[in-house]
């Protein structure tokens, strides 16, 4: 006899919770802001096209995380610690993202980067709280959580990085042909990154360098990990495959094209294009390969506790939780949007810097330097100016560079003019710098005293650079410090406010001489003395 059992209100199943649908919402309108945000960076930048794919990418690997064998359902109390644990570590992030926005721009790399880390923390709380038994919508696993994991892949890196680990592998690909050329017999010399070949010369520029590849085969490899390979180890070695092999792809091309050119082939436009766009598809295409043979065993069915749970009618407290994190972001962003707005023009003519600048010294050739242009879209001015004065002396060649930079009010804020200090940029340009006992000092000049400067001394190839600079913000020198902490973050933020209302100016003197040998100059003393218009006394 068959029986009957009456299922009662609370044993139920019910719909996902309302909260669940909000928080649901409220995460697609922050990712959804955030591929505005890098829309541009995507579109203009080679090494992040693959971001171009990042919207489909997260949807398919959220809706292959429903598949049976995917992951677990949490339970509530579990899924409520994991929520509550990675959705403070976003927000921590994102404040520091807004910090960074404060005093770089939100146009920084190190702001995209920031941005793309926090959003994947919260999408992968999100994920925690969406998996607990309360609203059992999607379980918790390796293919939904490398949906969250993809988005710092498809950021900026920071210059920083992003800078080193290029020159990292210039040089090693240069070195690998070099030594690969010797063992064919072809006669070669290398300078750095550059090969010269009895026929042409080729260059290991940054696009060349293997960053494009690298970074879009570590994002296919993750993406192939989650929707193509079931078995744990396999994913980690699909995974761990994707380096290695962008980098021997990418020497392969560097090989091939130096090769070209060592038989007087002209390698520059198809050829350079058509390799560069053929390594990425054959890489990608052997990592995918790799992937599905990995997976052609089918794994073991999954366990009992892969079974969606049968929801309980009311609101978990991971979608309580959730909300929360998410209102908080909300909030967040809102607050650093509004205090970051751009302060209104100011009304004042940029002042003439090339007048500023001695144009003849009794005895120096001067140069003015006309390439500056080149520098506007990084340093977000077309007010630049430079000018080198040379000469033969009893020490032998004597070189000093005055160079001017001016951001009228509201275009930059105080953090960002000075995260452009040559402690940041001169050694990307190859320069190397050295301990000085004094890096904050007084000088003079004549008789006259000046503000205190900042002193660094650099060397190229045994050339020494001394540099002294000056920021100044609204008419006086200022001393912004570093960029590079929370706590130096926050004391800009506070002492110079959020807004770029003030116009700004920055000085730098660097010559192959000390200060002393300088300063009786009388076109340095001339300097000096039109400088004081800028707020330089």
């Amino acid at each position: 006899m068959a029986t009957i059992r009456l299922v009662t209100g609370s044993e139920a199943p019910v719909g996902p919770p309302t909260s669940a649908k909000f928080n649901l919402l409220a995460l697609a309108f922050l990712a959804g802001a955030l591929v505005v945000h890098l829309w541009p960076e995507w579109t203009h930048d080679p090494d992040l096209s693959h971001g171009l794919l990042m919207p489909l990418a997260c949807a398919l690997l959220v809706h292959l995380g429903l598949r049976p064998g995917s992951g677990s359902f949490l339970p509530e109390s579990r899924a409520a610690i994991l929520t509550a644990t990675l959705g403070a570590a976003g927000l921590a992030v994102l404040w520091v993202a807004g910090l960074l926005a404060v005093t770089l721009d939100w146009s920084s790399p190190v702001v995209d980067f920031t941005l793309a880390c926090s959003l994947a923390l919260v999408a992968a709380a999100a994920l925690a709280a969406f998996s607990g038994s309360r609203s059992a919508l999607v379980p918790f696993g390796w293919t939904a959580l490398a949906a969250a994991l993809l988005w710092p892949l498809c950021a900026p890196m920071p210059p920083g990085t992003y800078s080193r680990l290029t020159l990292a592998l210039q040089l090693w690909v240069s070195g690998g042909v070099m030594e690969t050329l010797d063992l064919l017999g072809i006669a070669a010399h290398r300078h750095g990154n550059i090969i010269e070949l009895a026929r042409g010369t080729v260059g290991i520029e940054e696009a060349c360098s293997g960053v494009r590849s690298l970074v879009a085969c570590v994002f296919a490899g993750v993406l192939f990990s989650a929707a193509l390979v079931r078995r744990p180890w396999a994913r980690v070695l699909v995974i761990a495959l994707s380096a290695p092999l962008a980098l021997a792809m990418n020497f392969l091309r560097s090989l091939l094209l130096t090769l070209m050119v060592s038989r007087g082939i002209r390698v520059e436009g198809l050829w350079h294009d058509a390799t560069g766009y053929g390594v990425l598809l054959a890489t990608a295409g052997l990592l995918a390969w790799a992937a599905v043979l990995l997976d052609r065993k089918p794994p073991a069915p999954a366990g009992p506790g892969a079974a969606p749970p049968v929801r309980r009618a009311g609101r978990g407290l991971s979608q309580g939780i959730l909300a929360a994190i998410l209102g908080l972001a909300g909030l967040t962003l809102a607050f650093f949007a509004a205090n970051t707005l751009p302060g209104p023009p100011g009304d004042a003519p940029a002042p003439d810097l090339l007048a500023v600048l001695p144009d003849a010294a009794d005895g120096w050739r001067v140069v003015t330097r006309g390439d500056l242009y080149q520098f506007a879209g990084v340093l977000r001015t077309e007010h630049l100016a430079e000018r080198t004065y040379m000469r033969s002396g009893a020490a032998g060649p004597e070189q000093v560079t005055l160079y001017l930079a001016y951001w009228p009010a509201g275009q930059a804020s105080a953090g960002a003019v000075g995260s452009h200090t040559p402690d940041a940029c001169w050694p990307g340009a190859g320069w190397e710098p050295r301990a000085v006992p004094d890096p904050r000092v007084r000088l003079t000049v004549g008789q006259a005293g000046l503000p205190p400067a900042e002193h660094r001394l650099f060397l190229s190839a045994d050339y020494p650079q001394h540099v002294w600079f000056w920021q100044i913000y609204g008419g006086r020198v200022i001393d912004v410090g570093g960029t590079r902490s929370v706590p130096a973050l926050v004391r800009i933020a506070l002492r110079f406010g959020f807004r770029k209302g003030a116009p700004q100016a920055f000085v730098r003197v660097s010559s192959n001489r000390p200060w002393a040998d300088l300063a009786g100059e009388p076109f340095v003393a001339q300097f000096f003395r039109r400088a004081r218009a800028l707020g330089l006394y």
